[in-house]
């Protein structure tokens, strides 16, 4: 029967000192500590055993056959061990050189992803870029559980004291309807004119930024129709598509959605929209963070 016990890297590097040196002085030295704890710590480690692991007499110390039987694992433990910490820190080098960068929407306005990318691997070629396509039910497109470090997002964000942002854009916002919508004739629609018309919603764990694509500041306290529930461009353009219902766009977005079938049209009484670059306030010091968000500004010309 092979007893269960816990015993220290501490403790096995000690052991493996001394059966290297055979001399418990030297291998003091070697660990840096006093010889006579060294000598107190290995015959802890012998009590908890159960067997000596060395014969010490006039002549020296030598290592008996249960001390010569560990010597192998011992070292194999700590060599296991050692090679974790380096794969630990291998990743920690690695999680420090990578950012993550999550969207909802793919930002194409006047190729902006590429321009960022190349001033940032500019600066910091080293580092690694990974872009990360988040489903609309998070606004934050991957902030807010960490999985992304900094996000092309639009306001407001639900939790919005948590993050810091460059503005990308603010654009004007049209609303995309089917071509065969009574309202599609006219060159700019007044939003009074479309109170009554069903919208395409954000998903609820939106929040606020489901009531701003809704315009509820707007609506003079009526509630809106919801047509149906979007999470994805694709969704929404099908949506629309099939005249579930109508919704508000902003400008640079415009081209994902006008597709066969489907036009936008400027709309009067609204909000402009804000489009961002944010991040957790926290990562705000972090190099990487500040390198993406710098190359951001110099493409966008934001503040």
């Amino acid at each position: 029967m092979v007893m269960s016990m816990d015993v220290h890297l501490r403790d096995l590097r000690y052991f493996v000192a001394v059966a290297e040196e055979l001399h418990f002085t030297r291998a003091a030295e070697r660990l840096y500590v006093s010889q006579p704890a060294l000598s107190k710590q290995i015959r802890a480690l012998e009590r908890q055993l159960g067997v000596e692991l060395f014969r010490r007499d006039r002549h020296g110390v030598a290592l008996t056959d249960a001390g010569t039987a560990l010597l192998a694992h011992a070292r194999g433990v700590l060599d296991a061990w050692e090679e974790g910490a380096v794969a630990v820190d291998a990743a920690k080098s690695a999680q420090r050189s990578t950012l993550v960068v999550g969207m909802s929407t793919s930002p194409v306005r006047g190729g902006l992803l590429p321009a960022v990318r190349s001033r940032f691997t500019a600066a910091h070629p080293e580092a690694v870029l990974r872009l990360r396509q988040v489903n609309w039910e998070d606004p934050t497109a991957g902030l807010a559980d960490g999985a992304a470090d900094i996000a092309f997002v639009w306001l407001p964000l639900p939790g919005q004291d948590r993050y810091d942002w460059t503005l990308v854009a603010e654009e004007p916002l049209l609303v995309a309807l089917p071509d065969t919508h009574p309202l599609a004739g006219r060159a700019a629609i007044d939003f009074a004119d479309l109170l009554d018309e069903p919208f395409l919603a954000l998903p609820e764990s939106t929040g606020p930024l489901r009531d701003y694509w809704l315009a509820l500041d707007a609506r003079g306290g009526r509630p809106p129709r919801i047509g149906a529930e979007i999470a994805s461009t694709e969704e929404t353009y099908e949506a629309l598509a099939a005249g579930l219902g109508v919704c508000l766009v902003a400008e640079g977005n415009v081209p994902l959605l006008t597709l066969g079938g489907v036009t936008a049209r400027p709309v009067r009484g609204v909000t402009p929209s804000r489009y961002v670059l944010a991040w957790r306030r926290e990562e705000g010091e972090r190099n990487l963070v500040r390198a993406y968000a710098e190359a951001c500004r110099r493409v966008t010309g934001g503040e």
